[in-house]
């Protein structure tokens, strides 16, 4: 059943979000590159990949139900932190953003009776609440090392190895 063109719009906005946190997170390896932390930019190298399977997951919710997505544009946010903390922070906040405009899309979803959107939406609340818990624990575990070159190295190799 094709979604009505109110939540249409939205699923793309959506879309347009995941390639947005994307690059953001594109962004944010490129800093911990340049601070020597190569584990902590593989991480967010990864999550950038992991940013645009979602946009492709409802980009194949939606040409499913034969609807069209579109991207719009693709803004990103420059990214100012002084410190490793600050930088995961950064990438916490845009989390939060993204849960709020997840819980948005399932709110507009239920109030239009799009029950087929239904498995799609609750599939990215989870992931949401899965993201926000992981870089929450990262920046709880960084703001106890307080940049701490032994510290901040140690996760650094976590974070390597690291399979999030």
């Amino acid at each position: 059943m094709k979604m009505n063109e109110e939540l249409e719009v939205e699923f793309s906005k959506q879309i347009t979000r995941e390639f947005e946190s994307a690059m953001l997170y594109r962004q944010l390896a490129i800093e911990l590159e340049l601070r020597d932390l190569p584990g902590m930019a593989s991480w967010m190298r990864s999550h950038s990949t992991e940013e645009l399977s979602h946009a492709d997951r409802l980009i194949e919710h939606m040409t499913n139900r034969d609807n069209r997505p579109l991207i719009g544009d693709i803004t990103i946010p420059s990214v100012k932190a002084d410190t490793v903390t600050e930088i995961f922070e950064v990438a916490l906040d845009a989390e939060r953003d993204v849960s709020e405009a997840i819980r948005a899309l399932y709110r507009l979803a239920q109030e239009q009776g799009d029950i087929d959107s239904r498995p799609t939406i609750d599939w990215f609340v989870s992931e949401q609440v899965e993201e926000e818990a992981t870089v929450g624990e990262i920046v709880g575990r960084l703001q106890l090392v307080n940049e701490d070159g032994s510290g901040l190295l140690r996760m650094d190799a976590e974070l390597a190895s690291s399979n999030v």
